[in-house]
Formats: structure tokens, C-alpha cells, sequence
């Protein structure tokens, strides 16, 4: 017995003949894909998640096995919520008494803000994705396909303080959306519009048990054999533990019980997530562990159901509560297929991004280009108090505890008190990379706003006109070095950066460049050759 057509989106793929077994291990994903949700269309499987205040936003992964994923797009070309998501605007300074802080604070930020737990569901022949930003309203995106392209967003509730949306149609065509409040529980269903654009009631609070289900939030509502079905963690993001709640009427009243949970393993914390089958009625959960400056990292469980209930993960002897597995047989969905990751590496050689590129806020488009200098990344750079303010910063996810980052960067095009160069985005960010100060160059290595000077950059040490910087993860330090003969030695500057949990997300690789100087007369330009990533192999899932 399968899950709803409300859930799941075209026919069941053909049989086919049966592929080798083989093992994955947890986690599916080193990456902080943060409030996963997922569904299967057919034979594919697309993963979305939360990416707050990065632009562009909500990334769509794809999948074949539920354990090997690539980045396909995103939901979100900007974040057009507010001002804000475009950090501070333009410096007015034909006013004598503007000061470029003041003007900062006015522009504003959405740090920790932006889009927060996404849902993900096919209905009538198109995919929905409903997320919510705490500051303005829950709102809906839908495309015919995956790929897109996504309609410009509809705000279906308009008010702040909203948290976790998720649609549900149900087999008579009625449509709900059920969604948290921004703290966590209770959980309200709302009647929605057949074609999910706006909800038609106030909302009915359907659960609410604040001393054995606290801090209740990610609903996510599937319907199986004439019961409704919410699986939704409770306890908190760190060491919280899953619950799914059953009930013959959607409005309730919900038995619950908890279903998976640390036990014995190292999760200290297996979170919100979704269910999906696949084309054989096998039944998995995907899940987040918060794992501090690498984020919300992805797991895959096994689900079997017994009595009504789902048993998710694996069970201890004498345990009535399911663990989060170590390893698992990977599911059988027919066939085998190639083992695929999320994308890293990039030569900057076409004429859009990556789709694992995403930039802290919206970007300003006329200072950044892959045109101008083709082959290249150019970033020009807007005045910034530091990096934090810092517009146009690109950004992408690590993918491992051990990664080793590297870019080359043409200097040629630098300004007096201009930066520029490769980061450890968070709270307290590290870089290294080169400042120019009174016509000199030199590199330079910073961490949470102190500032250290390594050798200046001459004609003779640096005759190619690059430098080539380089940042190695391991366990939640980074470790700078540079080079000035392209990559065939390194010399190591700074200490051993500490990394940050920031804002709800992980600490991420950044490619950078600003200008400290608001009156200078242009702020200078980056041109980045290329980012390699290199992934130790243990990041890769065997079979």
C-alpha cells in the first residue's frame, strides 16, 4: 500500500530486472542541504532546502538512488522580499553629513531571515514548493518541471512569524497547508485555493503538546491506507528526536508516537525531513543532523511500516524506538546508475554561474561578470565596512569534513584599499588574499577582523601577475597558504582558523572582493581564474 497520488507524481516506472545489491553509508550528503525535503517524480527523486538569506535561493538536487545527488537549479532566481536582501544600497555622499555606517545600518540585512524550511510536492502535472521567511509570510513557487522554469512567488499568507509550510491535496481535491509558527508548535492546518495560491481560512490549531512534543515543527503531511500521516521532530535542531503523528480526520485528533532517535549512534540530533517510496513500495526517510560549523548534514533511513506505524532507522534489541543506520543496503529502485555528486570545481568558462554557486544576499549584477574577462570571474568591488557587509561574495557549500579549497586570482586590477580573495564565510570569517595599501600589494591573512601582512607583491616575487590562495578543512579549522609560482609551492600564512555555525547555516567557501575606502575614486577589481575543490575519497559513498 502506497502513499496517496497527492504525494507522489506520474506512473510507477516498469519493472525492471533486478541490480546487484550494494551498501551506502550515512551520511548521503556532507553538505549543509539544511530542512531537506523530497519527492520522487516517476523514476527521479528532487531534494530541496533551506538557503536563507544566500541568493539564488531554495537549491533542487536530483537523484536516481536516494543516495548520489547533483544540483540541477534553484527555485529562487533573487530574494525580492525586501530591501534588505540586497544589503546596504548605494552611499549618498553629495550630503556632507552621510557617513557610510550609518548608511549601512540603514540599508539593513537578512542575516538568519530569508528562506527558511522548504516543502516540495507534485499535484495536477506541476511541482510546488512552499517556504516560508519569517519576516514577511509563507509564500509558493511552481514550475512544470523541476528544472523550471518557476513562477515568480505568490504569497498564499502575508504576515511575519510563520514557520514549515507544507501543502497537502487530498483525494476529494481539497487543499490544506500546514505550517509551525517561528518558535516552534503548535502545528495549524489551514484550508487552502485548489490551486494553492492563497488559503481560505484563519487556520485550526491540530496539535499542540507542548510537554511531551515540545518545540513541534517541519510538518510534513502524506496520507496512507485512510490515515493522515505527519512526521515532524520535536526536542530542538540540535538534539532533538522525529515523531510521526496518525489520525482518520486530517483536523485530528493525532495520536504520535517517536520514531527515531539517537539511541546509541553518534546523531546526536536526527531532525526534520521527508518520506518517499520508491517504484518497489520501499519506504525511506531523509533526515538533517546538525554537525555545528558544517551545518545541517543528510541522511538516509530505511522505513518499514508495521501496524499502522512506521519503524525508521534500525531498532536495538528491547528498543521500540528507531536509530539512525551506519550503513544500509541502498534502495532498490531497478537499475543501477552512475555515482554522481554535487558540483564544486569551476573554470568560469561559461556564461552563467554554477548551479552551486550562491551569493550572500542578492548580488549587484553590474559589478560582477563572467564576460568581461572571458575565463574568467570578475568581481568589482563595492565599498564595505568588512566582509560581512561585503556585497557580491560567492559562496558555495562544502561538500566533506576534509576539503581542500584552491583559486587563482589575477591582482593586476586591484585598488588602495581594496581586498580581495578566498574565504571562510560566517559569523567570524577568515580569508586569505591580497590588500593594497598607498599603490603596495600584499597578501594578507585575516580571521574575525584581525588583520595579518605577509610579503609584499613585487614584479619579481610575483612575475605572472597571480596569486594562487588555498584554504584546507579539517575538523571545523581551516588552514590558509598561497602561491606565487602557480601552484607548485605553497607557503602557509596564519593561524588555524576556527569555523562558525552562522545564522542557521554552515560555514561555506567564498570567493570575495571590497573596498574599505568610500571615497576612492573606483574600488578596484578581482578576476578569478578558476576554483578547484579537491574531496578526500572517503566522501564519496561506496558500493
Amino acid at each position: 500500500m502506497g502513499l496517496t497520488a497527492a504525494v507522489l507524481l506520474g506512473a510507477v516506472a516498469a519493472q525492471a530486472p533486478p541490480c546487484l545489491a550494494w551498501t551506502y553509508h550515512n551520511p548521503i550528503l556532507y553538505a549543509d542541504y539544511s530542512d531537506p525535503d523530497a519527492i520522487r517524480v516517476g523514476s527521479v527523486y528532487y531534494l530541496v532546502a533551506s538557503s536563507f538569506h544566500f541568493s539564488p535561493g531554495i537549491p533542487i538536487l536530483e537523484s536516481h538512488d536516494l543516495v548520489h545527488w547533483t544540483i540541477i537549479g534553484h527555485a529562487l532566481a533573487r530574494l525580492d522580499f525586501a530591501p534588505a536582501y540586497d544589503l546596504p544600497g548605494p552611499v549618498n555622499f553629495t550630503d556632507a553629513t552621510a557617513h557610510p555606517k550609518l548608511d549601512y545600518a540603514l540599508g539593513g540585512y537578512r542575516y538568519a531571515s530569508g528562506v527558511w524550511a522548504p516543502a516540495i510536492r507534485a499535484h495536477d502535472g506541476r511541482l510546488y514548493i512552499y517556504f516560508p521567511t519569517p519576516t514577511e509570510g509563507i509564500f509558493m513557487t511552481s514550475a512544470p518541471r523541476a528544472t523550471g522554469p518557476w513562477t515568480a512567488p505568490v504569497k498564499v499568507i502575508g504576515r511575519p512569524g510563520l514557520e514549515d509550510p507544507c501543502p497537502f491535496w487530498d483525494d476529494d481535491g481539497r487543499a490544506y497547508l500546514i505550517h509551525s509558527v517561528v518558535g516552534a508548535g503548535p502545528l495549524i492546518l489551514n484550508r487552502m485555493s485548489p490551486d494553492g495560491k492563497r488559503v481560505l481560512d484563519a487556520g485550526k490549531v491540530i496539535v499542540d503538546h507542548p510537554r511531551h512534543l515540545p518545540t513541534l515543527e517541519g510538518p510534513k503531511l502524506y496520507k496512507r491506507d485512510g490515515y493522515y500521516y505527519i512526521f515532524a521532530p520535536y526536542g530542538g535542531v540540535v538534539h532533538g528526536s522525529e515523531a510521526v503523528l496518525r489520525a482518520r480526520s486530517i483536523y485530528g485528533p493525532y495520536e504520535y508516537r517517536t520514531v527515531l532517535s539517537r539511541g546509541t549512534t553518534d546523531v546526536q540530533g536526527p531532525h526534520q525531513g521527508a518520506y518517499v517510496q520508491t517504484p518497489s513500495g520501499q519506504g525511506w526517510f531523509i533526515h538533517f543532523n546538525s554537525t555545528g560549523p558544517y551545518g545541517r548534514i543528510v541522511y538516509l533511513e530505511p522505513v518499514r511500516w508495521k501496524n499502522g506505524w512506521p519503524i525508521v532507522g534500525e531498532l536495538r534489541p528491547g528498543a521500540t524506538v528507531g536509530q539512525p543506520v551506519r550503513s544500509y543496503t541502498a534502495p532498490d529502485v531497478g537499475r543501477s546508475y552512475p555515482a554522481v555528486h554535487p558540483q564544486t570545481s569551476d573554470d568560469f568558462d561559461g556564461r552563467t554561474l554554477g548551479p552551486q554557486w550562491e551569493w550572500n544576499h542578492n548580488p549587484v549584477a553590474s559589478h560582477w561578470s563572467l564576460t568581461a574577462r572571458p575565463g574568467f570571474l570578475r568581481l568589482k568591488a563595492l565599498w564595505a565596512p568588512d566582509l560581512v557587509a561585503a556585497r557580491d561574495t560567492l559562496t558555495q557549500l562544502l561538500q566533506a569534513r576534509d576539503e581542500r579549497v584552491t583559486t587563482r586570482m589575477a591582482i593586476g586590477g586591484m585598488a588602495d584599499h581594496q581586498k580581495a580573495g578566498l574565504a571562510m564565510f560566517g559569523v567570524r570569517p577568515s580569508w586569505i588574499g591580497v590588500v593594497q595599501r598607498h599603490g603596495r600589494r600584499y597578501v594578507a591573512f585575516a580571521d574575525a577582523g584581525r588583520e595579518t601582512l605577509g610579503p609584499p607583491l613585487t614584479a619579481a616575487s610575483a612575475p605572472t601577475g597571480f596569486v594562487t590562495l588555498r584554504m584546507r578543512v579539517v575538523d571545523g579549522r581551516v588552514r590558509y597558504s598561497y602561491s606565487l609560482d602557480d601552484g607548485h609551492t605553497f607557503r602557509r600564512l596564519g593561524t588555524r582558523a576556527v569555523m562558525y555555525f552562522s545564522w542557521w547555516k554552515a560555514a561555506r567557501p567564498a570567493l570575495f572582493t571590497y573596498n574599505t575606502e568610500a571615497h576612492a575614486a573606483r574600488g578596484g577589481i578581482a578576476d578569478f581564474d578558476w576554483v578547484r575543490v579537491r574531496l578526500p575519497p572517503a566522501a564519496a559513498a561506496s558500493r
